[in-house]
Parts: structure tokens; sequence; C-alpha cells
């Protein structure tokens, strides 16, 4: 089964890591209600505003006292206008999260179009095969079933030596701008040429009798022979609260697990990051092999390209358009830095990095290049500074482009069936009706995208909110209200 990240679980927000000597632990709180609370009752009625009454109605909101320390970026235009309804510090830089994922989207979407694929390939003769990846990001191990039996059905029972070329990316494995807390985490997995179920080990925790700990189950059984667990969580009454934390060994494969879930609550997905994932695929694609029937005398790595041979086997992942959708609708950030490299990766001639080519395409496209400044293409790194205006124009031009329909496709619909907004505006003007991306750190939230207005035009709009000492629920809950005051608006 394919990995998800623990990104894309709304009940499960990371939000701590605590450090011990060569353990990291990531406390993780449960945040179901909080996701699938709607706004308050007295920010649902239903009474139409004009333009000019947008800015006190938004005013209101981000001067809560909860927001006294806080940083408010807003700009909120029509769709097919340069007109500004609101605008608050629109042209400052903040720490965007996830949102940053949309300027490289952007970017990639414009430069590889829609049908672009990646493709596996393995070269050689009967007995000494070399697998090349390309960074691959939804790669899995049915991808890898189907290889080994395109190799079966090719005669081959045998292999002297299995090659793993892993060298298509160029650039670090882990962005250095990311939090050395976050590195062991399945949402922040290595990001490499051979990429295999998101280069991260995936479980789930299950709820057992009031006081027994929480069972651990593997997605793949196969790695309960693998792995040790330090088991220190618990199964907790109704009323009492839920979180979890989990970690893992960054040298041996020990996992940790704590916190509590209530008796009888759901089960909570996690995961873990793969430490070497060129070795990982490697035994990934061997174990599938001899489930075909073929074995493998030896293996090795490569990280230097070799010369090429036949191509006897490959696959090849789905166009650009539905990787896009994993990105953005469910946040995915391996999905995010994968296809960031392969922007580089297709430019075999450049000595620039890869965001400094996604800078000089969204320049191209009309985005003011001094409105932002990109660390990564997840949106993990604090090292970002994107402007509310940068976003508003990625969103103006990709809605003008031949590409519209395929870019606001990607992003996540607000009260839908998946993705990052699905329990958010449920039963409000905006269900169905909002197209955006989400994003989230400790003391960050944004949202930004496109909304469709009853009786008005339809806006494009970014709201981020910085340096907040609240919950996440407190920052979505806000942003959330905002959104709602702009359904109201009526043309008067």
């Amino acid at each position: 089964m394919k990995c998800k990240p623990i990104f894309s679980n709304l009940r499960l927000l990371l939000t701590i890591a605590i450090a011990l000597p060569n353990l990291y632990i990531l406390q993780t709180p449960i945040l179901a209600k909080v996701f699938s609370t709607t706004p308050t009752q007295n920010s649902q009625n239903s009474d139409l505003i004009c333009p000019t009454q947008l800015g006190d109605r938004l005013d209101q909101i981000i001067n809560r006292p909860q927001f006294r320390r806080s940083r408010w970026g807003i700009l909120i235009q029509p769709l097919n206008s340069s007109q500004t309804l609101y605008s608050r510090d629109a042209e400052k830089y903040f720490i965007p999260a996830s949102n940053a994922k949309l300027l490289v989207t952007a970017a990639i979407l414009h430069q590889l179009r829609p049908d672009y694929r990646l493709r596996t390939s393995v070269y050689g003769d009967s007995t000494n095969l070399t697998i090349v990846g390309r960074g691959d990001p939804s790669l899995d191990d049915a991808q890898l079933t189907s290889l080994a039996r395109q190799l079966h059905r090719r005669g081959i029972r045998n292999i002297d030596r299995l090659i793993a070329e892993d060298s298509y990316f160029q650039e670090d494995l882990i962005n250095p701008t990311w939090e050395w807390s976050d590195v062991q985490a399945g949402y922040a997995a290595r990001v490499n040429s051979l990429i295999v179920n998101e280069n991260a080990i995936a479980f789930t925790l299950f709820p057992q009798a009031l006081g027994e700990p929480l069972r651990v189950v593997w997605d793949n059984p196969s790695e309960t022979l693998h792995w040790k667990i330090e088991n220190q969580s618990q199964t907790v009454a109704a009323n009492k609260p839920e979180f979890i934390e989990v970690g893992r060994d960054l040298q041996n494969p020990i996992l940790r697990v704590k916190g509590q879930l209530r008796v009888g609550s759901l089960p909570e997905p996690a995961s873990v990051a793969v430490i070497d994932p060129a070795r990982n695929f490697l035994q990934h694609f061997r174990r599938q092999l001899a489930t075909e029937g073929i074995a493998v005398s030896q293996t090795s790595i490569k990280t230097t390209p070799q010369i090429p041979s036949p191509e006897i086997a490959a696959i090849e992942s789905p166009p650009l358009s539905e990787l896009l959708v994993e990105t953005n609708r469910w946040s995915n950030n391996l999905y995010a830095e994968a296809l960031l490299r392969i922007l580089r990766a297709n430019n075999h001639h450049t000595s620039q990095t890869s965001l400094e080519i996604v800078k000089q395409i969204l320049t191209e496209l009309g985005v003011n290049p001094d409105s932002y400044l990109l660390a990564d293409a997840a949106g993990l790194s604090r090292h970002n500074l994107v402007s509310p205006q940068a976003l508003v124009q990625t969103l103006q031009v990709m809605a003008k482009s031949k590409d519209a329909e395929i870019y606001r496709a990607s992003l996540a619909v607000a009260s839908g069936n998946e993705g990052s907004l699905r329990n958010r505006f449920q039963q409000t003007a905006a269900a169905g009706k909002l197209w955006g991306k989400t994003g989230s750190l400790t003391g960050v939230a944004a949202l930004s995208g496109y909304l469709e207005v009853p009786s008005y035009n339809p806006l494009v709009f970014s709201i981020i909110v910085n340096q907040v000492n609240a919950s996440g629920g407190i920052m979505i809950q806000a942003i959330d209200e905002i959104v709602l005051q702009l359904t109201r608006l009526n043309h008067c």
C-alpha cells in the first residue's frame, strides 16, 4: 500500500520534536475536532456586504487579542482584475509553510507540461542488470513487481550482479535548511533518484483495552522482522486527551512510540523516514525479484551514470497532472522536492540550481522575482520568505495560462472528498467553491487559492499568519472566518 506522509492526515498535526541521544521523537497532538469544526454561528450569518465594508470585517478578526503579537499578510483581488479589495502587508515577507508549493508547482507545470512522465528503466543483459531511477515519487512495490515480471517474461532467472544507479539527482538528499528534528519523520523523507514507497516506513497505531499499550501494525508486515519497538504508549479513558509521539533511531532500526489514544478511538497512521533510500530500494526490488523466481547473487549502488546498455524493462509514472494533485491537494513534501529536482535534471547543461530555475520560469510568467525567496519546495524550511503578493501573482498568471484548469484541479477543494481542505468549510458558502493550498508549521498558518463568490466576482487570495503563540486550530478558524466573509461580498 502506498505510504501517505503524516501531513496528509488532518487528524495528525506534527508540531514538536524532542531530541534524545541518537533518537528523535516526534510529538503529534490529535486535532480531529479542530479540523472538523466549522466556524461559529456568528461568523455564518448570511448578510451580504459591500466591498467597502470588507476591511472593517477582516480587521475585526485579525485584531483579536490572541493575535496582538502576530503578523498577518493578506491580499485579496478579483480573479480577472488587478484591483485590490483588501491588503495588509501584502508585499512583506512571511514564512509560507506549504504555500511554497504553489510557486514551485506552477513553474514545474509550465516547464514540463501536463503529460510528462518519469521513467524507471532496467538495462543490461540476462545476468548483469542496472536499474536507473529518475526520481519517480509515486513508485511503490506494485511497480517493482511489474518490473520483476517483465524480466521474468524475458526468461531471466538468475542475476549475477544488480546495480542500482542513483545518479539522476545531483542535489542534497536532505535540504540543509530543514530542522534536524524533522529529518527522521516520514513527511521529511530523503529525496533521491530511486524512491520507493515515498522513502518512508508506514505503520498504524491502534488503541487497545484501557491501560494497555497501543498496538503497532506495520503497513508492510515484513518490517516486523527488522524493527525493534520501544512502546511506552497507553490506551486511556474516553475523557482523556490524545497525543502521539513517534521517532526512530538514526542508525539502527529502533522505533519508539509514546503518547495515548482513547479507548475505541480511530487508529492513527504514522511513518518514519528511510535512512538509506538507495539501499532500501535495492532491498525492495530484490524482494520482488525473489517473489517472481529470480535470484540475485550480488548488488551494488552507483552514484555516477553508467555506460548505456539496451533497455530490457521499464515502468512509467502517472502524468505530471496527477503527480501535482498529490503534491498540492495532499501537500506531499516528497513529491514537491522530487519534482523540483527533476526541473534541474531536465536542464542538463545548466549551472543553475533547481530553485534558480523556478525563479527564472516564474519571472518569465510575470511573478515579481523580489516578492519571494525560496529555500525548498515543500515549505518545511523556515528560511522560505514569500509575500502574499507573490502567491496571488502566481495564482493570477496560472489562471490565465493554458494550464489553468490543470493547475486549479491540483488544489484541495473545501469540504471535498479528499485533500487537506476536506474537513474545512463544511456546510458553509465556501463548500465546493474554494480551491486552495493549505500550509501549517508551528506558529504559522496559510491558505491561498481561488474562491467562487455567489453574489460577486471570482476571487484570488492569499492569507498568511506568522508568529502566533496559539494552537493551530485558533489560526485555522480565523483564516476560515476571513474566507467566509469573502463569500458574502456583493456588488453595491
